[in-house]
């Protein structure tokens, strides 16, 4: 028998499929990251309590560089990979590819293992090449992001060694697309194509977004840890602001762990990265470096922001309305916030981690999409320009429309992914189209419309159309 959902009219409804992320790994994400927060916020006064000197004096001020940032993913990663082990017990999922009670002999998978970690060294200086090639990445905020990794790079190269051996004696089947690509490079037999192109998908995906977030981190990071909360508390316009820069950070915190710990035990591994090129295409349309030339202000070619001054300037004759419209904005980023916060450690962009199904995916199955671009509209106006010119209108409106189509196409091309790896997505799909709050109905909605068209378009013999049904 199917489980059934109350509603608040008394029927029942079939439940969704069960969701492969709890909500608590999320929640134990923040909790870690709020403390983390209020320690730098407040280590002055923590520094003076505890009697610290040195270079960690409480006259420093405030914890706001990017390494306080930086350390924030410890704060955050940690309690949810607690969590996903301690209460969620992943590590004992059949999706992990992982039987803790194998503990092959270490001399029968080193042969294995050895062909894994040249495989991964090798990935490793590809990436580095790909990142020394790119120029945009010695420049800007994306210099931290090369520090990082540069450091991390020896430990990294390190740590891999124990770790594949000890994981390889408990796997089910350790040749994987690792051994499969470093099979190839030492002249082993047996690799498969197919598996080195799954293998290199996931890195590059990895790769790319990996250095994007860690670029991103520091400057909200600071803003948060910064912000001076008694002096905007009554006013509408930075106080929203604030809260939006908190929501983005915890967005940005969470994400860039997903990139990161991407942990066969945590069973938030990279099951399979978008194989198809139009997914890649509309992702990667909306990141740097490809976004600087393409979507935003001055001279873009989407650029949906020229002379427009922005709903703080449009609204300030009227603060209940400031109010109100601050409100709204907070709550589109919260979802936003909160439909990444759900992932906990497996999210990710172009990848196959799992099946999401609750929090917000409960009511729609683009939650992050619907409110980022709500957003825009809600908060540029593009509508209304300080020019006073009719065309400026028309364009912002009109490339903004373009950019929420880049959305739809990337919603579109992850969607065809999901349904081709996951019956339990395909589950997931079918309810959310009968039963999802906001999917259902624009389904219904969409049916309807293509439908009269449909209809209308049809024609019968001697020229009458098709009667409705």
């Amino acid at each position: 028998m199917d489980t059934v959902v109350q509603t608040d009219r008394g029927a029942t409804k079939p439940a969704p499929p069960e969701s492969d992320v709890s909500a608590g790994v999320g929640l134990a994400g923040l909790l870690g990251l709020f403390v983390w927060i209020l320690f730098c916020r407040n280590y002055p006064v923590f520094a003076d309590a505890l009697g610290l000197s040195g270079p960690l004096a409480a006259e420093r001020g405030v914890l706001s560089g990017p390494y306080a940032a930086l350390a924030s993913m410890l704060f955050t990663a940690g309690p949810m990979a607690l969590w996903s082990v301690l209460v969620d017990r992943v590590h004992l999922r059949r999706s992990t590819g992982i039987y803790w009670q194998l503990k092959r002999p270490i001399d029968d998978v080193v042969p294995i293992s050895a062909v894994k970690i040249i495989g991964l060294w090798a990935t490793f200086a590809v990436l580095a090449a790909l990142y020394g090639l790119g120029r945009w990445y010695w420049d800007g905020s994306y210099l931290f992001a090369m520090q990082v990794l540069t450091a991390a790079a020896v430990p990294l190269a390190l740590l891999c060694v124990p770790y594949i051996i000890w994981i390889d004696r408990v796997m089910i089947e350790p040749r994987d697309s690792l051994w499969h690509f470093g099979a190839a490079i030492t002249g082993n037999d047996g690799w498969d194509g197919d598996a080195i192109n799954k293998h290199w998908r996931a890195w590059i995906i990895k790769g790319f977004f990996g250095a994007f977030m860690i670029s991103i981190l520091p400057p909200g990071f600071a803003f948060i840890v910064e912000a001076d909360v008694a002096a905007i508390i009554g006013n509408p316009v930075p106080l929203a602001m604030l809260l939006i820069t908190l929501l983005f950070v915890i967005d940005v915190q969470i994400g860039t762990v997903g990139y990161l710990f991407t942990l066969r035990p945590l069973d938030a591994h990279i099951r399979s990265g978008n194989p198809f090129l139009g997914g890649w295409i509309a992702a990667l349309l909306c990141y740097p470096p490809f976004v600087w030339g393409l979507i935003g202000s001055n001279n873009q070619v989407l650029s949906y922001e020229q002379n427009v001054a922005g709903w703080g300037d449009w609204l300030s004759g009227s603060e209940p309305l400031l109010w109100v419209w601050a409100v709204w904005l907070v709550f589109l980023t919260a979802i936003y916030a909160w439909a990444t916060a759900a992932f906990g450690i497996r999210f990710s962009n172009l990848t196959y981690r799992g099946v999401l199904t609750n929090g917000p995916y409960r009511y729609t199955r683009h939650p992050a999409y619907l409110s980022k671009n709500l957003f825009w509209w809600c908060s540029v106006m593009p509508f209304l320009v300080t020019s006073g010119d009719a065309a400026d209108a028309v364009r912002n409106t009109f490339f903004l429309l373009l950019v929420n189509a880049i959305y739809y196409w990337r919603a579109r091309t992850e969607e065809a992914h999901l349904l081709a790896e996951d019956t339990k997505y395909r589950e997931y799909y079918d309810w959310m189209e009968q039963h999802g709050i906001i999917t259902a109905r624009l389904s219904r909605l969409k049916r309807a419309v293509f439908g009269l068209v449909s209809r209308r378009g049809k024609r019968l013999p001697g020229g009458s159309a098709e009667p409705a049904e």
